[in-house]
């Protein structure tokens, strides 16, 4: 495999990056129910990924090769996060009419935070046949995580969480959340920091969001924790 270079991204890599992202999103179970008009969709993905790359860039970290080829959006954690009215503004200004199942899809992340600092893996997009290069960058990552004792956090859709990049690279599946009306899994997926072992490591309760969960002040209410 040729030699894979990580780097940091910066302001230049926007139009690079933010298509990679939208087109991750459109190839999987996701994208269909964020935005159920086919018609619609790659216009409406493209401009929610230019904005995650944004917001990424200003207020995390986005991380990619030199190839441009993988993109990773990060953001640390400190303590458990409050919806942001900044994100949510810009949220409905970039998307319009299409901005609230968006709204909906972040206010059930937001219900389920792990409540100890972590490393947050907003989107994690790959160019097919790229996913050795994949799992170098985050290899590179999770150095500097170890490194601070960080845990770092996911999610996965789909039905097979323990296969791909990020089980490979030491994410364990936890239960999923639910997306409904009629959406897809996203598996919630957790690589504790060195000294954690395999314990819950502060992850929050199992909550699987029914039709019956409302919404509080923008965050999901859940119907009935469980173990994790």
């Amino acid at each position: 495999m040729t030699r894979v270079v990580v780097c940091r991204a910066s302001e230049a890599d926007l139009d690079v990056l933010s298509p990679l992202v939208a087109e991750s999103l459109s190839v999987g179970p996701v994208g269909g129910w964020l935005v159920p008009e086919a018609p619609a969709r790659p216009l409406v993905l493209g401009s929610y990924a230019r904005l995650l790359v944004s917001w990424g860039l200003r207020h995390g970290q986005v991380d990619t090769t030199g190839d441009r080829s993988v993109v990773a959006v990060w953001f640390r954690r400190v303590e458990v996060p409050v919806p942001s009215a900044g994100w949510m503004y810009d949220l409905h200004r970039t998307l319009g009419g299409h901005a609230s199942r968006f709204a909906l899809w972040h206010a059930y992340l937001d219900a389920v935070v792990p409540p100890v600092p972590h490393a947050y893996l907003a989107h994690l997009a790959i160019r097919p046949g790229r996913e050795d290069a994949a799992r170098v960058l985050l290899a590179a990552c999770h150095r500097v995580l170890d490194i601070e004792g960080l845990p770092a956090y996911a999610e996965c859709p789909g039905g097979r969480p323990r296969e791909g990049v990020l089980a490979g690279c030491g994410y364990t599946p936890r239960s999923p959340i639910l997306l409904e009306p009629g959406g897809p899994a996203l598996w919630r997926m957790w690589r504790p920091a060195p000294d954690a072992g395999r314990s819950c490591g502060g992850f929050p309760p199992r909550v699987r969001l029914r039709r019956g969960v409302t919404l509080l002040r923008g965050r999901v209410v859940p119907a009935r924790p469980g173990p994790c």
